[in-house]
């Protein structure tokens, strides 16, 4: 069995619900267990033009789906819960987001999916989730951990557990 980290996000419509709702159907379907999740984080949106805000999270997950039978399964859940796909810019609102990161070691560069996700190391918005589940793990092409990554960011987006943004905390 495989460990792989998948990021959800959304900033469309019930956030909070829609990561829900990933989380759930990726818990329940054939050849995949969620060992671990991350709490949720309302996050700043990186490089988009959109002042909606994402609910964010991070499952670890044991799998004995190959990457590519995963990234099928993330799809399918994505546009189950409403996602529209946008040929005209990589970055649009969303009502889910379900990005691979990890799947075990593996350094993958196919036309379809590249894991680790390539601005992994450059998103608070998957940093400080990940850093919940397992600040240790080292990236499998930076041979960093994950609280080096963080510590070495430049200029992070906001974070916040969700529902803290805008609270003294």
């Amino acid at each position: 069995m495989a460990i792989a980290y998948l990021s959800l996000g959304s900033n469309l419509g019930d956030r909070l619900g829609y990561v829900q709702q990933a989380a759930s159907i990726i818990g329940s379907t054939e050849n995949i267990s969620i060992v671990a999740s991350s709490s949720f984080y309302e996050t700043e949106p990186w490089q988009m033009d959109t002042k909606n805000w994402f609910v964010n999270a991070i499952v670890q997950i044991s799998t004995s789906l190959s990457p590519e039978e995963l990234l099928i399964v993330c799809q399918r859940i994505e546009y189950q819960l409403g996602r529209e796909q946008s040929g005209q810019r990589p970055y649009t609102d969303r009502t889910i987001d379900i990005d691979i990161l990890f799947y075990d070691d593996k350094l993958i560069n196919t036309k379809d999916l590249v894991v680790p996700h390539k601005f992994f190391h450059k998103r608070a918005c998957m940093l400080v989730p990940m850093l919940e589940i397992n600040d240790d793990f080292v990236h499998p092409l930076f041979k960093k951990t994950v609280s080096q990554l963080y510590d070495e960011l430049e200029t992070p987006e906001q974070v916040y557990l969700y529902g803290t943004r805008g609270a003294d905390v």
